[in-house]
């Protein structure tokens, strides 16, 4: 578990002995399912360790708030909800996939681990047209789109005030110009860009401030976000 520990750190993140080993425990979940269905490329345990876990846990660094309310847009395999959820049992997270399969394996790993968490089958278009809008203190995603197609996914589900945290590569700036007009007709504003050196790669993680409340014809019906992404034509 030690290794496990000093990646956290590397990351700016302090793990308890708990907390490692819920994450030890994620791991062996995470490679005995991917032997069934396709979760992660990368089944190393030090790449594991570093390209997951560290790099899950740097989001820490963003400032989430004592007991919010989160929610993981395309939660994937549980990158990065299940390492924070292990970092943070304080953080209430709602892991989001329209995959039901994945779903299954979440919902798997949050009863196994005893994690403070759900997990929802639902396109993230149909999930903010329900009780889930306006509801999250933060929004986080990691992998899942282009920034304009993720700013009309995340950002109906934040609160005004709240923030969505966008995990994207070392050189976003081109990609946050395309996305600047949907940003601000979601209502949300780009707040801070992140720079995250961790071992060999660098990654940035992108901060949207929720500043006014999102349009009632905001998450357009699902497929439309992907297909015509706000802004594009122009």
């Amino acid at each position: 578990m030690k290794d496990i520990m000093d990646a956290a750190a590397a990351a700016g993140a302090t793990l308890s002995e708990d907390a490692a080993l819920k994450l030890e425990k994620y791991m062996t979940l995470l490679l005995e399912w991917n032997e069934k269905m396709n979760l992660t490329a990368i089944t190393r345990r030090d790449e594991i360790i570093k390209k997951h876990f560290a790099d899950s846990l740097s989001l820490l660094t963003a400032k989430i708030p004592r007991n919010a309310r989160v929610i993981d847009i395309g939660a994937g395999a549980g990158l990065p909800s299940i390492p924070l959820a292990a970092a943070r049992p304080d953080l209430d997270i709602l892991m989001l996939d329209a995959l039901g399969k994945r779903v299954r394996f979440l919902k798997e790993c949050i009863f196994r681990l005893n994690l403070q968490s759900s997990a929802l089958h639902a396109r993230a278009e149909d999930a903010a047209k329900t009780q889930l809008r306006e509801s999250f203190d933060v929004a986080v995603a990691r992998a899942v789109a282009p920034m304009a197609v993720l700013a009309e996914y995340a950002l109906p589900f934040v609160k005004m005030g709240g923030f969505f945290a966008a995990m994207k590569g070392g050189a976003p700036e081109e990609e946050l110009a395309e996305a600047a007009e949907a940003t601000e007709l979601l209502g949300g504003k780009i707040e801070e860009i992140k720079r995250v050196e961790l071992f060999d790669f660098l990654h940035t993680i992108v901060i949207v401030r929720k500043t006014s409340p999102t349009a009632a014809k905001y998450p357009r019906k699902a497929g439309k976000p992907e297909k015509e992404p706000l802004g594009a034509s122009k």
